[in-house]
């Protein structure tokens, strides 16, 4: 999540209040069993759950750390794509000129082509991000969780969810490009060809000589190389295996966990107790009150063991929804206001008109 403030605590527990009262209920069943019902043997050695905790940890760390890897390779790939957006443009705006043209053409008309080509460069940039913001089966299940779906409609706007791709690239080409484009998969693809094919058609007019033709053609070879880069990512998702595994072990602790605890904490009690007994001629409202805890001291390991569970399942919670940058999540890439941000730069530099304004975001929540 990209946000320009610091996010607050209690959203974060809004996201996980399902998973804290299903801690709390799980911590609570075991001490009913051990306590009320009298089933004292229902616990399991400390040692054995702290290895198992100890092994669980690592392997969130190493989720977290490969998710992040991800997230952070995939903000290092735009970066690229904002950088090589300027250059683009700077390129368009000094090597399209009459230096080597067959007939001269007006500042104006000089002026449409620049237009035309840094358009179709927007149009790239958004069929792109809408690419990389459309779902696959993979996200699908993370995305629509409850707690997700409530903390999207309530904190965050995608505008890919609410504005039609066609709607957001047909004012940057024209319509005979559009239809072309739109009648092919890999739309972002199909719109550096135009563009290629337009650069090959300005330089047999002459607008663009032989060295500079060469240097634009290689930026639009970096651009190709910067959306597979995008795709390999949205493509291949954290192995599975790994997902999987690393889950059902997280639970495993969390249900083993109370069982450990809940002996812990009777000792805590019994100690308490004996502790009461050298002072047993106190026959006060308040001694019978610490007897009455300390035989029930116990019960106090419900909000610890939920405390606990709570922190290993949001981290893994985390990871989880860190692991692929480009789905419209609230720990994505922001590539929508990346793209915002390139288009207005690059229209600037062509001195452009009716250039929009940056996009005014919910909860100042960037995406």
């Amino acid at each position: 999540m990209y946000t320009r403030r610091i996010f607050p605590v209690k959203v974060v527990l809004k996201w996980t209040r399902r998973n804290i009262f299903m801690f709390l209920l799980l911590a609570t069943i075991p001490v009913i069993l051990f306590d009320v019902v009298g089933m004292k043997w229902l616990h399991v050695p400390w040692l054995p759950l702290g290895v198992l905790g100890t092994a669980v940890a690592f392997l969130i760390g190493f989720k977290n750390n490969a998710s992040y890897d991800r997230l952070w390779e995939g903000r290092k790939i735009w970066g690229g794509i904002v950088n090589t957006s300027r250059s683009w443009t700077i390129m368009v705006k000094d090597f399209v000129n009459n230096d080597h043209s067959n007939e001269n053409l007006s500042v104006s008309d000089l002026h449409k082509i620049h237009k035309e080509l840094v358009h179709r460069h927007v149009a790239w940039l958004t069929a792109l991000r809408y690419q990389l913001r459309t779902s696959k089966p993979w996200e699908q299940h993370i995305m629509n969780e409850k707690s997700n779906t409530e903390f999207k409609e309530s904190y965050y706007l995608v505008c890919e969810d609410t504005i039609p791709i066609e709607e957001a690239i047909k004012p940057y080409i024209s319509e005979a490009e559009f239809k072309e484009v739109f009648a092919k998969g890999n739309r972002a693809s199909q719109l550096l060809g135009v563009q290629s094919r337009r650069l090959k058609e300005l330089k047999q007019q002459g607008l663009i000589e032989d060295f500079r033709h060469m240097e634009m053609s290689n930026v639009l070879v970096e651009f190709y190389t910067l959306q597979g880069q995008s795709e390999r990512i949205k493509n291949f998702p954290y192995p599975r295996q790994f997902a999987t595994l690393n889950y059902i072990f997280v639970w495993v602790f969390i249900i083993l966990l109370p069982f450990g605890i809940m002996a812990g904490f009777e000792t805590i009690g019994h100690d308490i107790l004996e502790d009461l007994s050298h002072h047993a001629s106190r026959t006060t409202w308040g001694h019978r009150l610490q007897e009455f805890i300390a035989k029930h001291f116990v019960w106090f390991s419900i909000p610890f063991s939920a405390l606990v569970a709570w922190v290993f399942h949001t981290m893994e919670k985390i990871g989880e929804n860190t692991e692929n940058p480009f789905e419209g999540g609230p720990n994505d890439v922001p590539i929508t206001d990346l793209s915002r941000g390139i288009e207005i730069d690059i229209r600037q530099l062509i001195d452009d008109d009716n250039i929009p304004q940056p996009y005014d975001w919910k909860n100042d929540i960037v995406m």
